[in-house]
């Protein structure tokens, strides 16, 4: 029996020794009251101020949203504003470009009839200097040939043909008879 008694011993000395996991009694009732000490001051004072940083938070998040999205919208707009600045500068550019080949045209159209009026009266000129030389080497071939004729004619006849109006007649006489013979050779020839 003396285990016996030695293992009630034991027994009852385990049932009075405390369970080291298990608190007091009074522990747990002063923590529950710290905590709910705690809980209220959390709930009265930082809370508030815990929720009043995350709409703030939340504020801002949203008013940064809101903002990105008018920026898209604005750059949108001013997107589609760019793109049509460029058509029109670009309807602008081809309609200069056409303007300037009319213009170009245009001045090569007119240089084309000044250089031609100014062939034109260089031609004029031209066939009036060449009629005028033709005029004077005439006159200077009639008295060549006058004097010419005047000398032959004096040396067939056998008299001189010294006196200026009686060579005048002569040559004068040769002359038409030569231009005669001349246009009835041209009339033939046609």
């Amino acid at each position: 029996m003396g285990t016996a008694i030695t293992g009630l011993l034991t027994a009852a000395e385990e049932a009075e020794t405390p369970n080291p996991l298990l608190p007091e009694t009074y522990d747990i009732v002063w923590s529950l009251v710290i905590v709910i000490i705690l809980g209220f001051v959390f709930l009265k004072y930082a809370l508030p101020k815990i929720q009043a940083v995350l709409d703030e938070r939340t504020e801002l998040v949203e008013g940064g949203l809101a903002k990105a999205e008018n920026a898209q919208a604005e750059a949108a707009a001013a997107l589609v504003e760019y793109q049509q600045q460029l058509n029109d500068a670009r309807t602008e550019a081809a309609r200069i470009r056409e303007e300037a080949r009319a213009e170009g045209s245009a001045i090569v159209a007119e240089s084309r009839t000044r250089a031609a009026a100014e062939a034109a009266r260089i031609v004029e000129n031209a066939q009036r200097q060449i009629e005028a030389e033709r005029l004077q080497a005439s006159v200077a071939l009639r008295n060549e040939v006058g004097t010419l004729a005047t000398d032959l004619a004096s040396k067939i006849v056998g008299e001189s043909l010294e006196d200026d109006a009686r060579r005048s007649r002569v040559v004068e006489r040769f002359l038409d008879e030569l231009e005669a013979s001349t246009a009835a050779d041209a009339g033939k020839g046609n």
